[in-house]
């Protein structure tokens, strides 16, 4: 049993887009300023708010989440990110209460509950003032195991409008307000069709993140805040002898000698670093490759293609013959290959934008079209129906998917379905995981924490392929 005081705080609110982030990134880099050593964490499936959150504190940003993790795994994989720091902020997603039923299952308030953690509530105060205490009112009786511990006003328009909203705070709810944020003129990070503008693809990073430490040094009461996290008290995980969120140093196994290339740019970019870290436990060693700036495919084991934005580097995908080449051949050698969304699309054949089509890396005989409204967003549950590199068959495995893009062309071939969709809608006649020799991409995005099964895949594959390099390697 481990048992842990980590100072520990929930950011929350009453929608999305009611001011997480900007709150979040304030207090962290305000933190950061002061010296503290913080760990971020996001709630929920997401990337790129991770990505921003990560930037701010230094150091990477972990994802907590009830649907795709088991409770356990959760608190212990806590406990191992945030046991050497001052302090963990943890972002939550949507409303507080909102989750994947109207019970809320899933939802910011349960995670809060899981790892008994103050929250603080961002309010959006859009012409608004007494009814904004009914609302939080309302969330201190909607579950009183949920610990509301303070209030940070979000778009003020003016100073009476705050007095009142303090005072009736004050009276009706019995909290602290730790901070009034006005209405920002300058849209410091600006959004597109998946939200905040990837910190990878933003001009003004240090900008940005220079201005919230000012909004913070003016508007918050971060030693409040503060006060509110080192109260949280301890907080306790069974771990066994083999958990791999324990003491990463006396678990990794003996160096197996796997190169595992990871194509990471601002192409594609999205990732769990907890992914990461459980193919570097099993002794990989990640390689970073770019198509957008490598001319070929370096010698590796295995490839990983995380999501991201191909759609917005088409062109400079398109351009890179080269690397397409070298990628196809060393597919058609065995090469293993697994991609996620981002990924996926760019095995396809092409892609299609505004009526133009890219060519992309040609693996399988898909073409992609990029549309203006989201095609499917949520979580995703798949079973695991056919033969593939990488899962046993009937296995069940929980995650998600968030696209803008569809198929417009399907030709088979040689290709095959691996999943069906038990939930989520996948690439095709709700099937997804499409296999080619030893190439499996889905839509569907899974945390290692969650599909174990997923490390398993990759370190197998991988083995079998550099044992049997240079040979005619079969198809699982």
């Amino acid at each position: 049993m481990h048992i842990k005081s980590i100072p520990r705080i929930v950011i929350s609110g009453l929608r999305g887009g009611s001011g997480k982030t900007i709150l979040s990134l304030c207090l962290i880099a305000s933190l950061r300023k002061d010296g503290f050593k913080i760990t971020p964490f996001k709630k929920g499936p997401d990337y790129i708010d991770a990505g921003w959150l990560a930037q701010a504190a230094g150091s990477p940003c972990y994802n907590l989440d009830l649907f795709m993790m088991a409770p356990g795994r959760i608190k212990r994989s806590f406990i191992s990110h945030a046991e050497n720091s001052q302090i963990a902020v943890i972002e939550g997603n949507r409303g507080l209460f909102d989750g994947a039923d109207h019970k809320g299952t899933f939802s910011t308030a349960q995670i809060a509950k899981l790892l008994k953690t103050p929250v603080i509530l961002v309010i959006d105060c859009t012409k608004a003032t007494n009814t904004v205490a009914a609302m939080v009112l309302g969330c201190q009786k909607m579950d009183p195991k949920v610990s509301i511990a303070g209030v940070v006003l979000n778009r003020v328009a003016t100073g009476r409008q705050e007095t009142l909203i303090r005072k009736a705070i004050s009276d009706r709810c019995k909290l602290p307000v730790l901070g009034a944020i006005p209405r920002l003129e300058n849209d410091l990070f600006p959004e597109r069709h998946m939200g905040l503008t990837p910190f990878q693809e933003h001009p003004g990073i240090k900008r940005s993140l220079s201005a919230v430490k000012k909004i913070a040094s003016k508007y918050l009461d971060v030693n409040g805040i503060m006060k509110i996290a080192k109260k949280a008290g301890t907080i306790k995980a069974v771990v066994s002898s083999q958990s791999s969120v324990v003491s990463r140093d006396r678990q990794r196994t003996t160096d197996i000698g796997l190169r595992i290339g990871i194509i990471k740019d601002s192409a594609f970019q999205f990732y769990y670093p907890e992914n990461f870290e459980e193919l570097e436990r099993r002794g990989a060693e990640l390689i970073a490759v770019s198509p957008l700036r490598e001319k070929k495919l370096p010698d590796m084991d295995a490839l990983y293609i995380g999501g991201g934005f191909p759609e917005t580097h088409a062109i400079e995908l398109s351009q890179n013959a080269g690397f397409r080449r070298s990628l196809c051949s060393a597919v058609e050698k065995g090469l293993p290959v697994y991609a996620e969304c981002g990924g996926l699309m760019y095995l396809g054949k092409s892609l299609v934008l505004k009526n133009r089509k890219y060519p992309m890396a040609g693996v399988f005989p898909i073409v992609f079209e990029l549309e203006k409204k989201m095609q499917a967003h949520g979580y995703t549950i798949v079973k695991v129906a056919g033969p593939n590199p990488y899962f046993p068959e009937g296995s069940i495995l929980k995650g998600h998917e968030f696209h803008y893009s569809r198929v417009a062309e399907f030709k088979k071939g040689r290709t095959h379905m691996a999943f069906n969709m038990r939930r989520g809608k996948g690439i095709k006649n709700s099937m997804d995981g499409i296999c080619y020799k030893n190439v499996l991409a889905t839509y569907t995005h899974l945390h290692a924490l969650g599909s174990p099964k997923w490390v398993d895949g990759m370190i197998k594959c991988a083995k079998r392929y550099k044992k049997n390099k240079g040979e005619s390697l079969e198809s699982y």
